[in-house]
């Protein structure tokens, strides 16, 4: 049995129970398709900014780093960006879902801007290096956060139609990023400005009007999550990541057992352990809440998606260097040529879209698709170095094909699986492993290549280097191909078929990886969408339904049933079940809440279920089926609670925690006349703080979400007596008491004795019935205060130490005998004492009124002792 509580979050009026879905979750009705695409433009935007950098950048970064002076750190450019735009991936996911989805994409896709234009003013490769870090804090957000609000405003099986847009502007920005890369690269200066630096410069424009189109369509209602943010799961996530990441992208140059890779490896397991660590102390809280790993669905989809990253970005990174270094073609000739695997993966996304609308199914798209990427694999790695094009266009629209069915069906089985409260975490997850896949895999990839090429290579010759074909000559053409074009026929055609040879071996080893995702992808349990309008065999409530009322275009709204919040009737299953959701309702405080009606609806707001608690606060509910539904909980003299449930074949317990829809008023008085800035504070029974306020200028206050039972009220004030009182808030929730403090006074003065200071006297004060109230001390300077005294009348009472005596018997030595003097305790008040003297404490008398140098709002008294 699945077990999960939940509470709801207190409100300030009552919600009704239609409307109670919202309070779940922001975003929950979805919009129709015309909003949606123009949402949908502005993201778009964005997601285009973040896929054309990482491609326009790939083929200028040699005339870059080249142009400032940095061709052995070129790396750290594209490592820089890499790093925080991974790391910051979960952080936009987990911001989002607690603040809201349009606060943080605006931020990213300015950061992106201001980065990109920074870029342009590099001066060095350690600056652009820097810059492109700022650059890519933004582009973490851009990508992930797009299919997160996509995932707010549109159903469940309509997601991977729009989705689908992304992978189009995906594959578009693969084609288009390498043609302008090399058209930028290309001119020494264009416009009075440096041809590489247009290559930033051309984000700028794009990004600004990404920027004023988001801020004025993207409007998606967010209920704001009263959770922590994970800073420290965040600082061990980069502990963890940020090390591997560099060392997947430095380890062929350092070497993958060098000391530099040991210490990254080891500081990348030691983050591990502490990001692991992080999260289970954070709980619900966490950056990436482990309680979703234990949904075998998400694990599944996270694993699947990682070994995905592997296979699609370290296969995908080998066909533009065939291209080139094998077949000679330009970077922007190179880029043009990608344009079937683009159709490919166009085709697929339309294609899984229609099978996951038309069936509500997206386990078997993963698995096809991984299966053609692995077909496509074993094609490539059949490729000679002068095969005909047709093949490698046609082996590329095959693996397009197979990514374009399971790119995006990740993301929604993800977004399905987790709860939609972490539709975000969720969403960021799916794009952080996958990026952390390809980071993996593009420099396991070359690096498989790079130690095959030598033998490949001397093997193409017959085992032999030819004369003038050294090892270190063949290293440098390792490290800039541009020189193998120059070398005669003979010399050439073999060093080809060396590097083809090589990417065989890359090629076979991406097959392999993508076999093995395509294997963990039919362990995936699938959660059918339950996004589309459920049949129900229920007879509808005539006047308890809405009618379908057309609507501005002529057509009629779903037909919804309006659910009572307050109905008693008895349970009503629409469909047969064998499994239940149970649980308990109760109040903040523990107590069962009686005879609560619960409404189970799907996420179109259909009616599916109802039932009533029972007396202990128990009750059980039958879903129709597996999927995402709302469970509605209201209850007399509560908040009404709406919890997102999802049905997996398995008796689940939720309990539901209802906050109090009572109000607790009055006036705080002082004197008979109101007092502002009074605090009142109320406890339950177990001492627990339910509510507290300040009071206004009238005096009044107000203490919100108040439930029956006994509680004690507490006013407190600046110079005023403290006051409790119990109070009975009947069932009805609703309770007027006024509150009347008293003034506080403070009594202080100086015993004296002849004229002089009596040191550590004893000064007791008495009321009108000879009951002590307080008993002190005098100081080194015959002092004393006594403080919390009411107006009114008192005795003082003052003394010195008793007299003690004893019996000494003194012989013919020396004799010792100590006395020690002091007070019984406790003092006996009856006895007669040294000094009483009268004092009054009076309201406008003595209070507040300096008297032989007594503080305002006490009272001076000078005692002498006799």
């Amino acid at each position: 049995m699945t077990t999960s509580t939940t509470e709801a979050p207190p409100a300030a009026a009552p919600v009704s129970a239609p409307a109670a879905e919202d309070a779940v979750s922001a975003g929950q009705t979805y919009l129709p398709h015309r909003q949606v695409l123009t949402i949908l433009s502005g993201l778009l935007l964005g997601m285009f900014l973040a896929a054309l950098d990482q491609n326009i950048v790939s083929v200028a970064i040699v005339r870059i780093a080249n142009d400032l002076h940095g061709f052995d750190q070129q790396a750290w450019a594209t490592t820089a960006y890499l790093i925080t735009a991974t790391i910051s991936t979960p952080l936009y996911g987990k911001l989002a879902d607690i603040y809201g989805r349009k606060p943080f994409y605006l931020l990213a896709i300015g950061v992106f801007v201001v980065g990109s234009a920074a870029c342009t003013f590099a001066t060095s490769m350690y600056e652009l290096a820097g810059f492109r870090a700022f650059q890519g804090l933004g582009a973490g957000g851009l990508m992930s956060l797009a299919m997160t609000i996509v995932g707010d405003i549109v159903p469940a099986r309509e997601r991977a139609r729009y989705q689908g847009y992304f992978m189009m502007v995906f594959g578009t920005s693969t084609v288009l990023g390498p043609v302008l890369g090399g058209l930028f690269s290309d001119y020494d200066v264009l416009w009075g400005i440096d041809g590489w630096r247009w290559v930033f410069l051309v984000n700028v424009p794009i990004g600004v009007i990404a920027l004023a189109v988001v801020a004025k369509v993207l409007n998606v209602p967010h209920q704001r999550q009263k959770v922590r943010v994970d800073w420290w799961g965040a600082i061990a996530l980069a502990i963890c990541v940020v090390p591997l990441l560099i060392v997947a992208e430095q380890g062929r140059s350092w070497g993958w057992g060098s000391t530099n890779s040991l210490v990254c490896y080891g500081i990348g397991a030691v983050g591990l352990v502490l990001f692991i660590g992080v999260e289970f102390l954070m709980k619900d809280a966490a950056l990436i809440p482990l309680r979703l790993f234990k949904n075998s669905t998400f694990s599944v989809v996270m694993i699947g998606g990682f070994i995905v990253g592997i296979a699609m970005f370290g296969a995908i990174s080998m066909v533009p260097l065939y291209l080139q270094v094998v077949r000679g073609y330009s970077p922007t000739e190179a880029g043009l040529l990608m344009l079937p695997l683009v159709l490919g993966i166009m085709v697929g996304s339309v294609i899984s879209a229609q099978v996951v609308k038309r069936t509500g199914r997206y386990k078997i798209l993963p698995v096809v698709g991984t299966f053609l990427v692995t077909v496509g694999a074993v094609l490539y790695a059949q490729l000679l170095f002068d095969s005909p094009m047709w093949q490698v266009l046609a082996i590329g629209a095959l693996v397009g094909l197979g990514l374009g069915c399971c790119m995006q069906t990740l993301i929604i089985a993800a977004q399905n699986a987790g709860p939609r409260s972490d539709m975000g975490v969720s969403t960021a997850s799916a794009t952080f492993f996958r990026q952390v896949g390809g980071t993996l895999g593009v420099a396991v990839f070359l690096t498989i290549l790079f130690n095959l090429l030598p033998h490949r290579i001397t093997d193409a010759f017959g085992g032999h280097l030819p004369a003038g074909l050294d090892t270190d000559k063949l290293n440098q053409l390792q490290a800039n191909t541009a020189g193998i074009a120059a070398l005669p026929e003979q010399i050439r055609n073999p060093i080809l078929i060396g590097f083809t040879d090589s990417m065989h071996g890359v090629f076979y080893a991406a097959a392999g990886v993508a076999l093995l995702a395509c294997i963990v992808m039919l362990f995936m349990k699938e959660i059918p969408l339950q996004d589309a309008p459920v049949p129900t065999s229920a007879p509808e409530d005539p006047a308890g339904s809405a009618a379908g009322r057309p609507t501005a275009d002529g057509h009629e709204t779903d037909r919804i049933a309006e659910v009572s919040a307050m109905s008693n009737s008895p349970v009503v299953n629409s469909h047969g079940s064998d499994h239940i959701i149970g649980g308990q309702v109760s109040r903040a405080d523990g107590r069962p809440v009686a005879g609560a009606a619960l409404t189970l609806i799907d996420q179109r707001g259909h009616q599916v279920s109802r039932a009533t608690g029972d007396s202990a606060g128990r009750y059980s509910i039958a879903p129709p089926g597996s999927g995402s539904f709302v469970l509605i909980v209201s209850a007399n003299g509560h908040q009404p609670a709406a919890v997102n449930v999802t049905a997996d074949g398995r008796d689940q317990q939720v309990d539901v925690t209802l906050q109090g829809s009572g109000e607790l008023s009055g006036v705080v008085r002082a004197g008979g006349r109101p007092l502002a800035g009074a605090t009142v504070t109320l406890t339950d029974l177990r001492g627990e703080v339910v509510g507290a306020a300040v009071t206004t200028e009238n005096g009044s206050y107000v203490c919100q979400g108040v439930v029956s039972g006994t509680y004690t009220l507490v006013a407190v004030a600046e110079h005023m007596r403290p006051t409790a009182t119990a109070l009975v808030v009947p069932d009805s929730g609703l309770l007027s008491h006024d509150i009347e403090l008293a003034s506080m006074a403070m009594l202080s003065g100086t015993v004296l004795a002849d004229g002089s200071a009596v040191l550590d006297a004893q000064v007791t004060v008495l009321d009108r019935t000879g009951e002590p109230l307080g008993t002190t001390r005098t100081d080194e300077h015959g002092q004393y205060v006594l403080t919390d005294l009411a107006e009114g009348e008192y005795t003082v009472v003052a003394s010195g130490y008793p007299p003690v005596s004893s019996r000494v018997t003194v012989g013919g030595g020396e004799v010792t005998h100590d006395v020690r003097l002091g007070y019984d305790e406790p003092a006996e008040i009856s006895a007669a004492p040294a000094a009483t003297n009268g004092a009054a404490v009076r309201n406008g008398e003595q209070n507040g009124i300096r008297h032989n140098g007594a503080e305002p709002g006490g009272l001076d008294k000078n005692t002498e002792l006799s």
